[in-house]
């Protein structure tokens, strides 16, 4: 086997006359599949020896995969006892390496027979995306490799051209994987775009599959998997987005099975957070969800690095890289935690002051989007950050603001809340939110122009209710009015449930100040 990894193939060749030669007498000695990874310089990168039926190839470097080309090496494994000589593990492993080909070589008594080889295509053709040559033996390869393999990855760049501005850029396909409704999913994954859309990502394809179970692997099934695969190399893409959150164990089997960086919607919000938050106490509440959400995703062992240590009762490994990295990180949370504690108390001083100016407050809540900045904006005259993007906003803002009948009250924009908010998210925003509980009357945000409002006040209701916040007085305000038809403004401002606005048009604002300030006023009448 050392002399067979030393051997060199001829580039024109999938394998030489030879090398199949050692490599079918060894395979039938093992009694196993032995299969070789060959360079298209025809330098054997790797000899791999399987089981009788199948064979694994191992971790492979990303190198050679950028820009839609393939991985610059070919598979060669031996078949054993008149198998099938391409199956179906095959053509995932050709598919999710982006291997320039597969083959398979069938043995006869101890002698090479039969080459069959598979590779890749840009366009499917009969619903496949791969196409297979015709069986030749080893001595008479009529084609050149290497000029098949140069001409694939050419109509592959041309199929798919990256333009300049796109370089550098993350391009990604959405996925979802649900056991719910197809509605459902749809409404998620559109949810999931404007995500990918705040996070400066390109959505080059959704794909959307509903199971009965979720595949406790892959969280989707392996065929869909090797589609989305080959439909990232038609696309160009270097990334995928889950909708649904996934366990360290799924992400590491999808990464292994593909050369694509994998992150969940959880990742998805958290980078979105990090790349808003302006202030000191919003970067260190974004660094510890991160933290917090990186911790358990720790699996690689690196007992390479351990700190071997001297002395009776010391001898053996130390500390791994694996252990080193989980205690910093905990470390580096117990003084995040002090340092948000600290710059909590200074909020609570400051709100404390405001308290003794008895100054009512009002505070913005909604989901995310729905225009509380803007509306902020156009009540106080301000030019706070407002964006047509989910989470634009993540610092709180306290402005002034005079009522109509000579009343002064202090108005607060609070993050927003998307459905499935981290846990981490949450707890790291705590005393961000802990705004809301001085309020006096919360201002409940709605964008009536989304066809899944009612959803998203479900979404907001059921969080107020999760921090407690269900017993301060609410007022729901319906904005973008200006965005629907004559006939559901009219009954959104006929309606008793809340106040029809549009925050672009002070114009609109009138009924909803009035109704605010009969709100604190007889707050205040019934605490008195």
């Amino acid at each position: 086997m050392e002399r067979l990894a030393q051997k060199k193939v001829a580039p024109e060749e999938i394998i030489g006359r030879e090398t199949a030669r050692s490599l079918a007498a060894i395979s039938a000695e093992l009694n196993r599949r032995v299969g070789v990874l060959i360079h298209r310089s025809g330098q054997i990168e790797t000899v791999v020896v399987g089981d009788y039926d199948r064979i694994t190839i191992p971790a492979l470097a990303n190198v050679g995969t950028a820009g839609g080309r393939l991985r610059g090496l070919r598979c060669v494994h031996t078949v054993l006892g008149g198998g099938t000589a391409i199956n179906e593990e095959d053509i995932m492993d050709l598919a999710c390496l982006r291997l320039d080909l597969m083959a398979a070589l069938t043995i006869r008594e101890g002698l090479p027979d039969l080459l069959h080889a598979v590779h890749l295509i840009p366009l499917q053709i009969d619903g496949r995306d791969y196409a297979t040559l015709a069986p030749v033996h080893p001595a008479s390869q009529p084609q050149s490799c290497i000029e098949l393999i140069e001409a694939l990855e050419a109509e592959f760049i041309r199929e798919r051209p990256i333009r300049e501005v796109d370089k550098g850029k993350d391009r990604a396909i959405l996925i979802s994987v649900t056991t719910g409704s197809r509605v459902e999913a749809e409404d998620s994954m559109a949810e999931l775009v404007e995500l990918a859309r705040s996070a400066g990502v390109e959505d080059l394809a959704q794909v959307i599959q509903r199971r009965k179970h979720l595949h406790s692997r892959f969280i989707l099934g392996r065929g869909k998997l090797v589609e989305i695969v080959l439909m990232s190399l038609r696309l160009g893409a270097n990334l995928l987005v889950f909708d649904q959150e996934l366990s360290p164990s799924q992400i590491r089997s999808v990464t292994d099975h593909t050369d694509l960086r994998v992150i969940d919607r959880t990742q998805l919000i958290l980078d979105i957070f990090a790349s808003r938050a302006r202030s000191r106490e919003g970067k260190l509440q974004i660094e510890m969800a991160q933290l917090k959400y990186m911790l358990p995703k720790l699996t690689t062992r690196d007992d390479a690095l351990s700190r071997l240590t001297g002395g009776i009762g010391a001898r053996g490994p130390g500390e791994t890289r694996l252990e080193i990295d989980k205690r910093r990180i905990n470390d580096r949370i117990t003084r995040l935690g002090k340092e948000l504690k600290s710059v909590g108390e200074q909020r609570y001083h400051r709100r404390s002051r405001r308290r003794k100016r008895d100054v009512p407050v009002i505070s913005l809540v909604g989901y995310t989007n729905a225009g509380k900045s803007t509306l902020l904006n156009t009540l106080t005259k301000s030019d706070i950050h407002a964006e047509d993007l989910l989470f634009a906003t993540l610092d709180p803002t306290s402005r002034r603001l005079r009522f109509p009948e000579d009343m002064e009250v202090i108005i607060t924009d609070t993050v927003g809340f998307i459905r499935n908010l981290p846990a981490d998210l949450l707890k790291a925003f705590e005393s961000t939110l802990e705004e809301l509980f001085e309020a006096d009357l919360l201002l409940h945000v709605i964008d009536i122009s989304n066809p899944a409002w009612r959803q998203q006040v479900e979404v907001v209701e059921s969080l107020l209710a999760e921090l407690e916040l269900d017993a301060i007085p609410c007022l729901q305000v319906f904005n973008k009015i200006d965005r629907v038809s004559p006939e559901e403004a009219l009954q959104v401002r006929l309606s008793d449930d809340g106040v029809g606005i549009s925050a672009l048009d002070s114009a609109t604002l009138e009924p909803l100040l009035i109704k605010a300030q009969e709100i604190l006023r007889s707050s205040a009448e019934l605490a008195g």
